[in-house]
């Protein structure tokens, strides 16, 4: 099986509000929009709201939205002034990453993450100095 491309699709109770948070709370940009949602850039990967297929009740998802910023405590600065609350402040854990917690309308979790300039996710595997 060959995976062509991906993305996670959000199903919300209220598509307008969830729709805004993506767009104007975390300032996503959007790669397309179609008749029944929008789907926004995320970095490497693509997060699609949907306004179909909802139950119209926030529900439960046990995953979570992994986003790389540049500077977490920016991040913070900058979704306080949006007045989205962050769910746990930044913390260096130890694995080595920062980071920060925040929930989109439905209560999906998502973790800001910066990534130290010294962790190994910086460093391409596929490549040895030999």
């Amino acid at each position: 099986m060959e995976i062509l491309n991906s993305r996670i699709i959000v199903r919300p109770s209220d598509y307008a509000a969830t729709l805004a948070f993506y767009r104007d709370g975390l300032g996503l940009a959007i790669a397309r929009e179609y008749p029944g949602g929008t789907v926004f850039f995320a970095g490497q990967s693509l997060v699609e709201v949907a306004a179909h297929g909802g139950s119209g009740q926030p529900g439960t998802f046990d995953g979570a939205l992994w986003l790389q910023v540049r500077d977490v405590s920016d991040a913070a600065a900058e979704l306080a002034l949006k007045g989205i609350p962050i769910v746990r402040e930044p913390v260096l854990e130890p694995w080595g990453l920062w980071e920060m917690w925040v929930a989109d309308p439905d209560g999906v979790p998502i973790v800001l993450v910066e990534v130290p300039a010294e962790h190994p996710i910086r460093r391409d595997q596929r490549w040895s100095p030999e």
